[in-house]
């Protein structure tokens, strides 16, 4: 089995409640920064994959049909919102064998492209999860204490400290276990650092979390 991730699944199935009103007629992921929407910035980022996987709920339609004909393909959660475990778990079908990425398509990069550092990065003999995190003077738009710890040799563990980018590699196995239809990856992660296999990376450039209507001019900063 091939362990250098090729393949990488990009959430836009939530529900964008923090981003209303530009979400009460399309999903977050087509609001657009910079004239182009949050997903197509998202994708472009992995647009050196093999396989990208989108996947969709809320107002799936209207995604189904901005992606046609690119290539993309959608993992359905019209019937049930998985959340981001359930989610990963539900697209593995599409996505293929071995550790993958994983992205979060409501945030802004200005810097080195996070998939190119965290495959630079990846020890899957050593890991089973490498997320890559923003020190909070370089996180724009995120108000809250941080998410994540490093320690020296590189493990995390949870607490007020770097922010989670929504970016990583992941070994798909490390969900074993986990049974329930819908479960956040947040559970996994948790068992990961408890066994010392949770790793993190600090990106070197800027970040904007545009989860909300105001940070969208900021994001449009670093564009």
């Amino acid at each position: 089995m091939d362990l250098t991730p090729s393949a990488g699944l990009f959430f836009a199935a939530g529900l964008g409640t923090r981003m209303r009103p530009l979400t009460l007629d399309r999903p977050k992921p087509l609001v657009t920064v910079g004239g182009t929407t949050l997903l197509d910035h998202a994708l472009a980022l992995g647009s050196g994959l093999t396989r990208r996987v989108v996947n969709t709920h809320y107002l799936a339609p209207l995604i189904v049909t901005h992606l046609a004909g690119t290539g993309v393909l959608i993992s359905d959660e019209t019937d049930l919102l998985r959340d981001t475990g359930g989610g990963l778990r539900h697209a593995m079908p599409l996505l293929g064998p071995g550790p993958v990425f994983t992205l979060n398509t409501d945030a802004i990069w200005s810097g080195p492209n996070p998939f190119d550092l965290l495959a630079g990065h990846w020890r899957p003999g050593e890991m089973e999860a490498l997320m890559l995190c923003i020190p909070r003077d370089r996180a724009l738009g995120h108000a809250g204490p941080g998410d994540v710890l490093r320690e020296a040799d590189g493990r995390l563990h949870f607490g007020a400290g770097a922010v989670y980018s929504g970016a990583q590699i992941i070994d798909p196995a490390a969900l074993a276990g986990h049974d329930d239809p819908v479960f956040s990856l947040r559970a996994v992660w948790e068992r990961l650092a408890g066994r010392g296999t949770l790793h993190g990376l600090d990106y070197p450039g800027r970040w904007c979390d545009v989860g909300h209507p105001d940070a969208i001019p900021l994001a449009e900063t670093l564009l």
